[in-house]
């Protein structure tokens, strides 16, 4: 994968160059009547839902972290708090993520955040060489590979994700 940038550059897209990760760029034109960005992202990219991951913010024991699940599912909240080690997770207020993260909702990437939150991985990923992830505004994603986000996270995999087989 060769690293591209051009006028494309984010925190995530620095974040990636700054480690020298390889990761391409695919920008899109976004609808913002679109329903879902991530199923819009898959389908004018014309890649499997299964492969183009959402970045969800939510809140564990007062704190805000990271869970990252395909568009085609939704994210098991229990399943979260639990590979974060705790019992219970809630969505987290859309302005707070909005402040920790730096991004606007529907394009805030797990990578290059304002301030990294404990992040946790669908495993489904790993059956990938490469998935999707926003690239920190909407109309833009991120491929590159699952253990590359991992390492630049410092996250976790767990079965989090719901509904998208």
């Amino acid at each position: 994968m060769a690293r591209k940038m051009a006028s494309q550059g984010t925190p995530a897209t620095a974040a990636l160059t700054a480690a020298g990760v390889p990761f391409v760029l695919h920008p899109y034109a976004h609808d913002p009547a679109a329903a879902s960005y991530g199923l819009e992202a898959a389908e004018v990219l014309g890649i499997d839902p299964k492969r183009v991951f959402k970045t969800l913010m939510v809140e564990v024991e007062g704190k805000l972290a990271v869970a990252v699940v395909p568009v085609s599912g939704n994210l098991d909240l229990k399943a979260a708090a639990a590979a974060l080690g705790s019992k219970k997770a809630s969505m987290a207020d859309p302005k707070a993520a909005e402040r920790r993260t730096g991004y606007v909702l529907g394009g805030i990437s797990p990578l290059g955040q304002r301030q990294p939150s404990p992040t946790v991985l669908d495993d489904s990923a790993l059956a990938f060489d490469t998935i999707l992830v926003s690239g920190g505004r909407r109309g833009l994603d991120i491929e590159l590979a699952p253990a590359d986000l991992l390492r630049l996270t410092n996250g976790v995999t767990g079965a989090i994700g719901t509904g998208s087989s």
